[in-house]
């Protein structure tokens, strides 16, 4: 509808003859009783047209040819307002089309033929995932899913890096585990992981190779254990989350095929990478920093910044329209250096989107929760599902914004009724299963649906909202926050329950009964496609 009315007051606008039409913005009025959509245009024009904006109003509304059936009334408001009020025509020709088109409603085509990289999760190989990592893992694959429902084709990719320090340490950490177990040592290496997986990981050398690896030469044979057993639980944990990644990209790659060493060449000849103190540094006071950035430490270590930019080149030279980064709030500092590195190196910034979110605190009565230390001083990401499922943990990881910080209060989310958001929107799903069902049995239904039928201001008002549901698909995947796919959800839920206060299906005739099914099977769908895009089940019975 919004384009329809676009179109239809872009062609009022011609007869004054502008230069240029100003944007025409559509936006729902802040009270029904102004009708179903908004226009400002009128006060836009008032200055370069030098008139009063509600006689600028008065002679776009003159101006105007539409369709009665799309359209009931048009008013002026206020100082200039346009206000719509949409015809039922519409409205019943609508929820045909949702019915007809079911689980591909609310699909756009926004970023059609548009191929995108997501790049989320990126934990390093050193542990189980944990309730850290939980947020920006449901965060990244609900921004891919609402990215494919608008036209994207989305690849997921998990960027890690199995060498350095990190990787070295948890070698050796299994190495001290694996001798401790047959006896022949009691050292731990100094700032070694110390959680019981790394114990786990140790048995099963011991159950595989017996004493075999005492003399090991270093540490090797146990970090690729240590990576190969971790991966794997990772992969678990993700798939208990319905995550699959499509690619893994090992950061290690880039030195190996020489595009880390390319990155500073490129950046040296470009005057924007130097020596000192034994450093290589990054010149970003070209770019209005306070002061230089180191890329290459005085050890040779090379800074987070470096193998990001490359890898980000990396990215755009295979090909993708869009790379989304997902990253926690401790990457604000240092990935606008990577922009900057990337748009030095010729490649287009404006290709990457950085989605930052803020970390997450487990709470239970008010305060800080601990569940278990099974696995080291953290909370894995299984302990929590363990705790209260799958669909509650990505709900609860998605329902604020994610520039936001994000309690998870262990209380609310095993609270197992309407108190808990989750199970509010999953039980109005199962009640219109249910209602369904019984309908079904108490009516033989045959012949054509006459959804004009449905007039009752309940029933107008759930159409009205089931017709948002497009629209903020598109609006949660260009501002890559699946929150608001929430908040629709739960304004739905409650608007089929005030409808359903008001109007029986069990009980009246049957020709208005059916209609009624008609709505709730809409609502139903509608529901089902908003949960499938979070990630989360719409059980038919609860």
């Amino acid at each position: 509808m919004k384009e329809y009315l676009v179109e239809i007051l872009s062609k009022s606008l011609d007869q004054f003859e502008l230069e240029e039409q100003p944007e025409i913005r559509i936006e729902e009025p802040n009270q029904p009783e102004h009708g179903d959509a908004s226009t400002n245009v009128a006060m836009m024009l008032a200055k370069p047209l030098k008139n009063n904006p509600r006689a600028i109003a008065q002679q776009i509304v003159d101006g105007l040819e539409y369709n009665e059936k799309k359209i009931s009334a048009v008013e002026i408001a206020g100082p200039g307002f346009i206000n719509f009020r949409f015809a039922e025509d519409y409205l019943f020709d609508e929820l045909g089309e949702i019915l007809g088109t079911g689980s591909e409603y609310g699909k756009t085509d926004a970023y059609k033929g548009k191929k995108v990289l997501v790049e989320f999760v990126s934990a390093n190989p050193t542990g189980p995932l944990t309730v850290g990592h939980g947020r920006n893992a449901v965060l990244g694959d609900t921004v891919s899913r609402l990215l494919e429902w608008t036209g994207a084709d989305v690849e997921r990719e998990y960027y890690f890096n199995d060498a350095g320090r990190q990787m070295r340490v948890l070698g050796e950490s299994v190495q001290a585990r694996y001798l401790e177990l047959l006896g022949k040592s009691d050292e731990f290496p100094e700032g070694g992981y110390e959680g019981e997986y790394i114990r786990d990981i140790a048995q099963a050398l011991v159950d595989e190779h017996g004493e075999d690896l005492i003399d090991a030469e270093d540490e090797k044979p146990f970090k690729e254990k240590a990576e190969e057993e971790i991966f794997a639980d990772i992969s678990r944990t993700l798939d208990r989350m319905g995550i699959k990644m499509d690619s893994y990209f090992n950061e290690h790659s880039l030195y190996e095929d020489g595009k880390i060493e390319e990155t500073i060449e490129k950046l040296r000849k470009l005057e924007l990478a130097y020596d000192k103190d034994g450093a290589v540094w990054f010149k970003t006071t070209e770019f209005g920093k306070d002061k230089d950035t180191v890329l290459v430490k005085s050890t040779g270590e090379p800074t987070y910044r470096l193998p990001d930019i490359a890898y980000h080149a990396n990215k755009l030279d295979r090909g993708f329209d869009l790379c989304v980064d997902v990253f926690g709030a401790d990457h604000i500092a240092t990935y606008p250096d990577v922009l900057s590195g990337i748009k030095s190196l010729g490649y287009d910034p404006d290709k990457v989107d950085v989605v930052v979110y803020q970390f997450v605190t487990i709470v239970k009565d008010g305060k800080p929760f601990k569940m278990s230390t099974r696995k080291a001083n953290f909370v894995t990401l299984d302990e929590l599902m363990d705790e209260v499922g799958a669909d509650v943990t990505r709900f609860f990881f998605l329902m604020r914004s994610p520039n936001t910080h994000l309690e998870f209060d262990i209380a609310q989310a095993k609270e197992a009724g309407e108190k808990n958001p989750v199970f509010y929107l999953q039980y109005a799903h199962a009640r219109i299963s249910s209602i369904l069902r019984k309908a079904e049995d108490e009516y033989d239904f045959s012949g054509k649906v006459d959804l004009s039928l449905l007039s009752h201001p309940a029933e107008i008002t759930l159409i009205k909202t089931m017709l948002k549901f497009p629209e903020i698909v598109a609006t949660a995947a260009r501002l890559r926050e699946p929150h608001h796919v929430i908040t629709f959800l739960n304004q739905l839920a409650s608007d089929f329950t005030s409808f359903y206060h008001d109007c029986r299906i069990l009980g009246e005739n049957e020709e208005l009964a059916q209609a009624r099914m008609e709505l709730a099977k809409a609502v139903a769908q509608v529901l089902r496609n908003g949960l499938g895009i979070l990630g989360i089940t719409a059980p038919e019975q609860m």
